[in-house]
């Protein structure tokens, strides 16, 4: 086992009780592994942050995920933090402190002192908003503190059996829409929509930006022919959602494409 995982048990083991905000993604769920293991399962709880831009099908496998590692999980539900119904550039410091301080509420009247959050080594970015909250608030990071990157997240993960060890990346829907774009409930379920409809279809890392009445779809580089072979099918199906143009990005699936300049 890879000793930057004992490292981070090792750290956990003099709490009394652990909470973990987890999203039920791979480093989440690698946390909440490592907290059972430190103190056992009866003294950790997961706490999910339920907003209205996060993927619906994210809270069915976070509370899932929390049942098949036995650990109590609790859905905290979170209306949009102020100004980030128009996706202003810091959206990510004002979800993230707002979410952290509601599950921080949560965690006291559980009667646990100790809130962990997920970051790893590659989210370490002095630029990246979301950790600047966490830093504000005094969340710990332990996979930041002993340098689990997200490779070392996957490779432990599988050792350890745990089957979000290959689960692709996810963010929040916000994600999908232009900085500075007011958005509406209505864009967001046509943009989940939309990626479930590709996932189904069998499309893995799948992006659905919307621009509007124009969605521009991203997928991995090795499946962009099979996107074009299934054009005539996939455009229907979002014109169908509401969208009136539908394109594919020649680029394919990149991490943060709507920050890029020029979008």
């Amino acid at each position: 086992m890879d000793p930057r995982y004992d490292a981070v048990v090792d750290a956990l083991r003099g709490c009394h009780g652990v909470a973990v905000g987890f999203s039920g993604g791979a480093d989440s769920t690698l946390l909440l592994a490592c907290a059972r293991a430190a103190v056992g399962a009866e003294h950790v709880v997961a706490l999910t942050a339920v907003t209205p831009y996060m993927v619906r099908q994210e809270i069915g496998d976070a509370v899932g995920l929390a049942t098949e590692l036995g650990i109590r999980h609790e859905l905290v539900e979170m209306d949009m933090p102020a100004g980030v119904q128009d996706n202003p550039p810091d959206r990510c410091y004002r979800c993230k402190h707002r979410m952290y301080g509601l599950l921080s509420e949560r965690a006291r009247l559980l009667g646990v002192n100790k809130l962990l959050d997920a970051s790893n080594l590659d989210d370490a970015d002095c630029s990246r908003p979301a950790l600047h909250a966490l830093h504000d608030l005094g969340i710990t990071t332990p996979f930041i503190e002993h340098g689990i990157d997200k490779e070392a997240v996957r490779a432990i993960s599988q050792a350890l059996g745990l089957p979000t060890w290959h689960k692709p990346s996810n963010a929040c829907l916000l994600t999908r829409m232009p900085h500075n774009h007011p958005v509406s409930m209505r864009e967001l379920q046509c943009v989940e929509e939309a990626e479930r409809l590709l996932h189904d279809m069998g499309f893995e890392s799948v992006r659905v930006r919307c621009h509007g009445h124009l969605a521009r779809i991203e997928v991995a580089p090795a499946q962009r022919i099979r996107l074009m072979q299934q054009a005539d099918e996939i455009a229907q199906a979002l014109h169908a959602l509401g969208f009136r143009h539908v394109c594919a990005d020649l680029f394919g699936y990149r991490h943060g494409s709507m920050s890029e300049p020029g979008i």
